[in-house]
């Protein structure tokens, strides 16, 4: 598959393989430090590489350390000593989490839901309303505990049909219906019931809202938690849903506000480390047409791991995500189909002496990408006891051999061409998903002992639905915007083509119905493995969560919501 090299001024240009759709950046030339903060139109940031000297400045100081430390202390006691109000209890975790603070108070608000789950009775009994059956419905089962749908059958009539009210608590409760409602699994009619009652309601009922509460249920609409970023939900939340948390909506807004500052400072030093890194690799230099990227790379990691203490984490991460889009360049770009054959055997068998016959590119690149390898296998081993090199080399041998798989399906032009799910399966590898998740669950210190909690097959699951909704989501763009032909490769190109008179429109409304079963999918994993997991199923949501912002374009081709959210994390 070939990319369209052809540079658009402040716009993305994508390939149909890897993760996230790649941005083209620039390099800027070197300006002085400023004593001053410098803000940047955030679409010339993500088309510009980097630069240390703009944003290197010290975020953090003693007195808002201080006032964070505070804030976690006050915060922790009401978590502690809540009870007596169960909807207060339920309200302020639902802040916590909404606000992107949730990781600091983790213990407290797995103690307070497990409360809840043994009092689940007296949550779903008649007397209780929609709004906080739903909203307790959708914590339990985020804090993996199963809850049956029936719980939700006191709101349906004789006629099996969910009953409609008025009023504005009515359309919190319809939003909150909704948003559980996202936390489906396969079967579960009732649910999928209730988001098409909930989102018809709620559509019909915004002409007759303020301006305010109608910008509140159409991002509920469009961005619901389950499938959103939080952090990037969050400054729409501070200004409204806190409000009214009976008096904690102060406190609550001062430590997101401090820990965001925070974490503003921490990601620009992680920053300059992947700068760093990639500048003395070399890569760039010798690749010139391949993507030369560290600030979209480390996008994925800043978006999954969001607890501030796994810096090296998100740093050695994103060193491995930056080798998916160099391969994949390789792959599309440099590489002859010998060369690519003998280049996935030689990753293959990890052996760097299987590359000597390789274009200079190809052996420098599997050397950094096996020194890199190796390097991160020591470090985990350092922290967490256990050397995991051995499972990490082979997803870079799936990634290669998938890739190889599609040269050949590309190069062979009409001939030879794949099923529709023949290709989706072989693209959910090529996707790079894999590579990221098995790292990520070795760095989250998984599979330390065989005594852990989970091994790496119980994974699987998790990490073939994420895969599936972003090939899924990327191909959906791709089909829509961009001349496929056949040339690039297409998830609903090839079912269409399988398909004989099925229309764009309904190819699509099939692709969008694959996501959503995928997202069932990965809501049982998640309820199967429990809450054992959690880091790593956070990880693994937020990668899903990304998805839509990498690949919603607008009519001029750009991603705003991406441009919004980096901007957001990093130069708001």
């Amino acid at each position: 598959m070939a990319i369209n090299c052809t540079i658009l001024a402040s716009s993305y240009y994508r390939t149909t393989r890897t993760i996230g759709a790649p941005i083209r950046e620039v390099k800027p030339a070197l300006v002085a430090c400023s004593a001053s903060r410098q803000r940047l139109n955030v679409s010339q940031s993500l088309n510009s590489a980097f630069n240390p000297l703009i944003y290197h400045e010290d975020l953090v100081n003693d007195e808002l350390y201080a006032r964070r430390t505070q804030k976690m202390m006050d915060v922790r006691h009401m978590l502690k000593t809540g009870g007596e109000d169960r909807l207060k209890d339920l309200r302020l975790v639902d802040a916590i989490q909404r606000l992107g603070i949730d990781h600091h108070f983790q213990e407290e608000i797995e103690a307070l839901i497990w409360r809840q789950h043994v009092s689940a009775k007296c949550c779903f009994d008649q007397s209780e309303g929609l709004h906080e059956v739903s909203l307790c419905f959708r914590l339990l089962r985020q804090e993996g505990y199963y809850v049956p749908p029936d719980v939700f059958n006191n709101f349906k009539d004789e006629k099996g049909k969910f009953m409609a009210s008025s009023g504005k608590d009515n359309i919190r409760a319809l939003m909150e219906l909704y948003e559980a409602a996202q936390l489906s699994i396969e079967g579960e009619d009732i649910l999928d019931d209730a988001a098409e009652f909930s989102s018809q309601l709620l559509n019909a009922l915004l002409k007759y809202l303020d301006e305010d509460n109608a910008a509140l249920v159409k991002n509920t609409l469009k961005h619901p938690y389950r499938k959103s970023m939080y952090k990037f939900k969050a400054n729409n939340f501070m200004g409204s849903e806190v409000e009214g948390i009976n008096g904690w909506e102060n406190c609550l807004l001062e430590l997101s506000y401090a820990d965001f500052y925070m974490a503003q400072g921490i990601h620009r030093q992680e920053l300059l480390q992947i700068t760093k890194w990639w500048k003395d690799l070399g890569l760039a230099r010798e690749l010139k047409q391949a993507r030369d990227q560290p600030l979209k790379w480390y996008t994925w990691p800043m978006a999954m791991l969001n607890d501030l203490r796994l810096s090296d984490e998100r740093v050695e991460l994103t060193k491995s995500i930056s080798f998916i889009y160099i391969i994949d360049d390789i792959f599309d770009l440099y590489g002859k189909p010998e060369e690519l054959t003998l280049f996935a055997e030689a990753v293959n068998r990890w052996d760097l002496a299987a590359v000597d016959q390789l274009p200079d590119y190809m052996k420098k690149c599997f050397r950094a990408l096996y020194d890199t390898t190796n390097e991160a296998g020591i470090k985990i081993h350092k922290k967490h006891g256990f050397n995991p090199t051995k499972f990490l080399r082979k997803t870079w041998a799936s990634l290669c051999n998938a890739f190889l798989v599609e040269s050949r399906w590309f190069r062979s032009g009409s001939r030879d061409q794949p099923m529709a799910d023949e290709y989706l399966k072989n693209g959910k590898v090529s996707s790079g998903v894999h590579v990221v998740l098995v790292h990520v669950f070795f760095l989250l210190g998984f599979g330390a002992t065989n005594e852990g909690p989970i091994d790496l097959s119980d994974a699987s699951a998790i990490i073939s639905s994420v895969a599936a909704i972003l090939r899924l989501w990327d191909d959906l763009g791709s089909a829509k915007d961009e001349d496929q032909n056949g040339h690039d490769g297409s998830y609903i190109d090839y079912y269409m083509k399988e398909h004989q008179g099925v229309t764009l429109e309904i190819a699509r409304e099939h692709v969008f119905k694959q996501i959503s079963e995928e997202w069932k999918r990965l809501n049982k994993e998640c309820l199967r493995l429990n809450r054992f997991s959690s880091s790593f199923q956070r990880a693994s949501l937020n990668l899903a969560r990304m998805v839509p912002l990498m690949y919603s374009y607008d009519d001029n081709q750009r991603l705003l919501d991406l441009d919004e959210y980096v901007k957001s994390m990093l130069y708001d």
